[in-house]
């Protein structure tokens, strides 16, 4: 309602940058982080069931944590440059906390087109924001909406499973991560030169990685391995981008 008072008039940046935003956004913030808490502390309590010492919990965090800096780094880059469309408090929330940059640029621009406008542009009111970050709100939250449906179920369906066979059980996790991290992959290749360099150098590194962390026994490269990849492979894309090979 607030938000909607102030449509008609004033800049998109005073609109998005309300008050009542930040409210929200650290509001969010806050539940992410008691949510964080919570599994941490349930991850501690349960180890043992898993046969998992202190020790390898410890690790499993630092890996965790170690793997998160590279990809955080490509979503800081996108949310500084959706900052000017959208506002500090949306793109927090909405790239930042909880949704994907593609889906909720998509999103925005889909809501801008059924009012004639388009983001970034002459056409892009403050009226036009309303409806674009509305858009992304429900975008996200009928991801939000799915999990907390969908993983009872699966919950359930993955104890029948484990019931029936242990093995196929760990098995089924780990392929269907590395499908879908295959699958993204593979879309990326055919897009131009520079995303085919980009994936091959990433792989060559992450390959290294892996090859140096086992001949040395050195476990650390194992949790770094993923962050330094990413990160190399950002800087052969800035490198094969500038050097002409094509749209990054």
């Amino acid at each position: 309602m607030l938000l909607a008072q102030g449509a008609g008039s004033g800049s998109i940046p005073s609109l998005a940058n309300m008050p009542i935003l930040w409210i929200i956004a650290f509001a969010v913030l806050a539940v992410i982080l008691l949510q964080s808490t919570i599994y941490l502390l349930a991850v501690r309590r349960n180890a043992a069931a898993a046969d998992m010492s202190k020790h390898e919990v410890n690790q499993s965090f630092r890996a965790g944590a170690v793997s998160a800096i590279g990809p955080s780094l490509a979503v800081v880059l996108v949310s500084i440059s959706l900052l000017p469309l959208f506002g500090t408090p949306p793109v927090l929330v909405r790239v930042g906390l909880i949704g994907s940059a593609a889906t909720e640029v998509a999103s925005a621009e889909i809501a801008s087109g059924t009012m004639g406008a388009s983001l970034g542009s002459d056409t892009y009111t403050q009226s036009v924001f309303l409806v674009a970050l509305f858009a992304m709100s429900l975008s996200g939250a009928g991801w939000m909406l799915c999990t907390l449906i969908l993983t009872p179920i699966l919950s359930k369906g993955s104890l029948k499973l484990t019931k029936v066979n242990p093995a196929l059980m760990a098995i089924v996790p780990s392929a269907a991560l590395l499908a879908a991290f295959a699958a993204l992959t593979v879309s990326e290749v055919p897009k131009s030169m520079v995303h085919a360099i980009t994936v091959i150098a990433s792989a060559i590194v992450m390959a290294l990685c892996m090859w140096v962390a086992k001949a040395a026994k050195a476990d650390w490269l194992k949790e770094w391995g993923l962050g330094i990849s990413v990160v190399v492979a950002l800087v052969v894309a800035g490198f094969a981008h500038y050097s002409g090979l094509g749209p990054a």
